[in-house]
């Protein structure tokens, strides 16, 4: 390593042109410049430099040398420029694994990174909780508690979640008056299991709390699947996603018992290190809490 400083400094003593002008540009006194070059010429048993009370000339030897010498510094250069555009400017390929549902809010949320032509996005929809480094995953969206780990988590945000029916469903079973009447009603499960049966947790208007056990008709492991359910008259269902949201703006689903209050999914973003994120890894995160941001706002 000291050889490699020493043919640094030797290159900026020849892109220089004196010794002096070499050692203000690298912030080193002229004697520990003349130091360098000594222990160079040395390990090398060369001459490198014809030096006179005017001007460094080089040797025969010098010349040959300097050309690997500078390309070494010119190569350290291009090297220290990269890490820096990886830094500063999102490039490279940026995974992002989240549950299906979230992929309408990913493609929002992230539109901003389109314009970044050297990033490439790999989207990992997956309700399974897919392991971080294995997939050479940069950032997982997640929901609920999390295990301890040595993976970090960023709190981003909460989602709403509301429980929504068909107008035909209702049309053709009533609507729910109070959270009892739901266990008489058919309900759409997100997550299967042998008995169906799934406790929800209702918190009303003036403070009251209701838990009511309710099974499954339908069960699914997607979120996707469980809201074309709904939407075609299948039953009830809790709603969480854009798909959904778009779906109650336009009329194709309508909110059951809008009083009462299911628990906020709340959002959190992991990451598998700790330190400085390259520049992707930052601007996502940067919009993914502004993204809710806003929707809390």
């Amino acid at each position: 390593m000291d050889q490699l400083k020493r043919m640094a400094v030797f290159a900026e003593v020849v892109a220089a042109g004196s010794l002096s002008a070499a050692a203000r540009r690298l912030g080193m006194t002229p004697s520990a410049v003349s130091q360098h070059l000594r222990q160079l010429e040395d390990a090398l048993g060369l001459a490198l430099l014809n030096r006179s009370t005017r001007k460094l000339t080089l040797t025969e030897a010098g010349a040959r040398y300097v050309e690997g010498c500078s390309a070494m510094v010119a190569a350290a250069r291009a090297a220290d420029q990269a890490l820096v555009l990886h830094r500063d400017e999102p490039e490279g390929e940026l995974r992002i694994t989240a549950p299906i549902g979230m992929g309408a809010l990913l493609a929002q949320a992230l539109l901003p990174l389109k314009d970044h032509a050297k990033l490439r996005i790999t989207l990992l929809l997956d309700d399974a909780v897919l392991n971080l480094i294995d997939e050479r995953v940069d950032i997982a969206l997640r929901t609920g508690s999390l295990p301890d780990s040595s993976l970090v988590s960023r709190r981003l945000g909460v989602m709403e979640a509301q429980m929504c029916a068909s107008p035909a469903y209702l049309a053709q079973h009533g609507w729910p008056q109070h959270p009892h009447d739901l266990a008489q009603h058919a309900w759409l499960g997100g997550r299967p299991s042998g008995s169906g049966e799934e406790t929800l947790v209702l918190h009303g208007p003036k403070g009251e709390t209701e838990r009511v056990q309710v099974l499954g008709r339908v069960q699914a492991s997607q979120v996707t699947v469980l809201h074309s359910l709904c939407v075609a008259g299948w039953g009830i269902s809790v709603v969480v996603t854009e798909d959904d949201r778009r779906a109650m703006a336009d009329g194709r689903l309508v909110q059951v018992l809008p009083e009462w209050k299911l628990p906020e999914f709340v959002i959190y973003a992991v990451t598998p290190r700790r330190g400085e994120q390259p520049a992707k890894v930052r601007h996502a995160l940067t919009l993914l809490a502004d993204y809710f941001a806003k929707l809390q706002a």
